[in-house]
């Protein structure tokens, strides 16, 4: 059955072999999952007020500016 599944989806599994031999990138994901808490602490502080198009608004910019889109 394993042999059967990775056959099946090997179109979408994703080499790590490559990417880490090439330094391309980090394969783990505790750097956006640490991210992620950030933010929620962030928009969790006492007495701030937040609504969902403030937040998308933010995160939108926040976002161009780590892609180097936005230059502040």
């Amino acid at each position: 059955n394993f042999i059967t599944y990775l056959e099946k989806h090997r179109s979408r599994i994703v080499n790590y072999a490559y990417y880490q031999a090439e330094q391309l990138c980090s394969i783990g994901s505790g750097a956006v999952e640490s991210a992620i808490k950030q933010i929620g602490a962030r928009i969790k502080i006492s007495g701030a007020q937040w609504n969902v198009d403030s937040v998308n608004h933010i995160l939108s910019i926040r976002c161009a500016y780590l892609n180097g889109l936005l230059a502040i």
